[in-house]
């Protein structure tokens, strides 16, 4: 069956100019002509301009387009998986456009209506969010926001006061507050160390993302890095980064509600052996099967760690003497206990 010019524009949809134009140039030549000179396209031709279609859907040029089917034959497969390609780009970009659209309306909803600054601003940081995350990953890290905020401007305080008072980097109270900071940062991407790289490649990178509404200046993310760097190069000695990854949070209140009670323990002088003591060990150690989601291999890397490093046990949110305490409490609790956590 041939088709003339007329019949085939009127049943794809496109105008006699633009076959003739295909002709023209090469890209669509017919397999025919009638004995009145009219242009005939075969089966081959119609799925020839199936293709052309396809990637033109997919935005290639012309020329381009001329280049790829050359000596092709175009088989009906490759047209075929040339169309899905393209559905899937489109599909993918809509939905990537819907939730882009769904986060800027729930923000919308969420405050007073914006000027045409918070619209600029907004379509500024959109801008550079969409080069390093995917709408799903922009969706995860702006709905966990709420898990760590209260903490994290408490942090960020406390990091700022530390940088008045020109605390160095490997200062115990320092490494304290990049204990506080990794937890945080590590419970708010999920765990997800490769996204909070991206997170924090951003703002070390777009001036336009640091000190914007709690985000962290710039020099406060050079001076808590520095500090964070000197407790992961000591870390990664023992640590892998899915032992990173598998690392539960403990919220730092929690750690800061024992150490009050161990240190009315000791104000009371209770013996490790009294039965209070042995129930804040045993809290203590459940924290810390928290820490580690239960993991012995785990507990005993950082064990090991924390015995072999100082700096690591400087770091920590219990006191030296609050840990001693639990230690030898933990010891009496059961002759055959777990090993006994040293870094928190």
């Amino acid at each position: 069956m041939l088709l003339k010019v007329g019949d085939l524009a009127r049943r794809t949809g496109l105008t006699v100019r633009t076959l003739h134009h295909y002709d023209e140039i090469g890209l669509l030549t017919p397999s025919g002509r009638s004995e009145a000179g009219y242009r005939l396209y075969s089966q081959a031709d119609v799925q020839r301009l199936h293709g052309i279609q396809t990637m033109r859907q997919m935005g290639l040029a012309l020329s381009d387009i001329g280049s790829l089917l050359a000596g092709d034959g175009m088989a009906p497969e490759r047209i075929i998986g040339q169309q899905i390609r393209a559905l899937e780009q489109q599909i993918n970009q809509a939905t990537e456009l819907r939730a882009r659209l769904t986060m800027l309306r729930d923000g919308l909803m969420a405050g007073a209506e914006p000027d045409m600054g918070n619209w600029l601003e907004a379509l500024a940081l959109m801008t550079t969010y969409g080069k390093y995350f995917s709408s799903a990953e922009l969706k995860q890290i702006f709905t966990s926001w709420s898990l760590i905020e209260a903490d994290w401007m408490i942090v960020k305080d406390l990091v700022r006061d530390a940088m008045d008072r020109q605390l160095p980097p490997d200062a115990p109270e320092v490494q304290a507050l990049a204990y506080r900071w990794m937890a945080l940062m590590l419970y708010w991407m999920g765990g997800d160390l490769d996204l909070l790289e991206r997170w924090g490649h951003m703002f070390r990178t777009e001036p336009s993302t640091q000190g914007r509404n709690h985000a962290p200046p710039g020099d406060m993310i050079a001076y808590i890095e520095t500090a964070i760097k000197l407790r992961m190069a000591l870390l990664e000695k023992y640590l892998t980064p899915d032992d990173l990854r598998r690392l539960g949070h403990v919220p730092h209140t929690r750690w800061a509600a024992l150490e009050a009670d161990v240190q009315q323990l000791l104000a009371r002088a209770l013996p490790p052996h009294h039965p209070d003591a042995i129930a804040a060990a045993q809290h203590w150690n459940a924290l810390f099967d928290q820490l580690t989601g239960q993991n012995p291999a785990l507990r005993k890397k950082l064990i090991t760690a924390s015995a072999n490093e100082p700096l690591l046990q400087v770091g920590s949110p219990l006191s030296a003497p609050v840990r001693a305490y639990l230690h030898a409490a933990l010891a009496c609790a059961t002759p055959a206990a777990p090993p006994q956590p040293t870094l928190c």
